[in-house]
């Protein structure tokens, strides 16, 4: 069995990926022949350089999408019944909101409000959930349907949310960003003049 390679790859056999494809580009020699025991490790370099194993396989997007669901769930079940120790657990240390009110929160904002009672969810209910994934950053856009109390008043209504998550180090999913506007009935005049 004869492979190509340019004696000047050997030792430490090399092998260049053409962007985009799998094809992989080995230089070929001259009129040498290499031995049969180099031939093997020449058509096994070639192999690991087409076909690499990767560390660890990606889940796949219907995976992936039911973990953002679940994660979602848990979320909500964390604001409904005040546990800060699984709403810690979901939002990263940097964690930013913005409410329906604008003022900003950070996590530490948020649990505070939970544990203290400043804040504090009856109802809250999502539909229209759409979840978009960008690499390791996830976006859920959702209308929620709210009964609360917050340090910035009474939170009574629909909104929509938008929700960020990112993959951390270990590879979890936290919670980055969130942002809530105030969904408002308009009129069929008022509808018309937006337009």
């Amino acid at each position: 069995m004869r492979i190509p390679f340019d004696q000047r790859t050997i030792p430490g056999l090399s092998c260049t990926r053409m962007p985009g494809s799998a094809t992989v580009v080995l230089s070929p020699i001259g009129s040498r022949r290499l031995n049969a025991g180099l031939a093997m490790a020449a058509a096994l370099t070639w192999v690991v350089c087409a076909f690499p194993a990767a560390a660890k396989p990606l889940p796949q997007k219907h995976e992936t999408r039911h973990e953002i669901d679940q994660l979602e769930d848990e979320w909500r079940n964390a604001l409904l019944t005040s546990n800060t120790k699984e709403l810690d657990s979901l939002l990263a240390d940097d964690y930013m909101a913005i409410t329906a009110f604008g003022t900003l929160k950070t996590k530490e904002d948020e649990l505070n409000g939970l544990r203290t009672g400043r804040v504090h969810f009856s109802a809250l209910d999502f539909t229209d959930r759409k979840v978009r994934f960008y690499g390791t950053t996830a976006i859920v856009t959702s209308l929620a349907n709210v009964q609360a109390t917050t340090a910035d008043g009474s939170v009574n209504g629909s909104y929509r949310y938008t929700q960020v998550y990112a993959r951390d180090p270990q590879g979890n999913w936290k919670i980055v960003s969130f942002e809530a506007s105030r969904v408002r009935e308009l009129g069929p005049h008022k509808r018309n003049e937006i337009h």
